[in-house]
């Protein structure tokens, strides 16, 4: 029954910062329209997945987590780098692939991936 995710909305404090923080720092092309269209590319894949309240994987007091695929994840914490975004946990590497986290300007915790 289900084809894919249609989208992900949330509301946000400042809607110019986080606009332009999303566009400058994950390189989203954000549209007049506030939004953005992720088209899937072959290799992607998207994870839908529960915790429990108090499991530690991301903050306890963030209902929801982001975690952007990337193409390669030591060019995006060099990119990271260069424009002075800081890591909030170091790179990971496991059997799932490699993840970095860092977090946007309204504190939400964001999950980076290399599968």
């Amino acid at each position: 029954m289900i084809k894919g995710f249609g989208g992900i909305f949330w509301r946000t404090k400042d809607l110019e910062v986080v606009k332009k923080w999303y566009s400058e720092v994950l390189k989203l092309e954000i549209e007049n329209w506030n939004g953005t269209v992720i088209k899937p590319q072959s290799g992607n894949e998207t994870i839908f997945s529960f915790f429990t309240e108090n499991d530690s994987y991301f903050p306890t007091e963030q209902q929801v987590m982001l975690n952007f695929q990337v193409h390669n994840l030591d060019e995006t914490i060099k990119h990271l780098e260069h424009i002075g975004v800081p890591l909030a946990k170091e790179k990971e590497s496991s059997e799932f692939g490699k993840f970095i986290w860092i977090k946007d300007p309204e504190g939400r915790l964001i999950e980076l991936w290399e599968k």
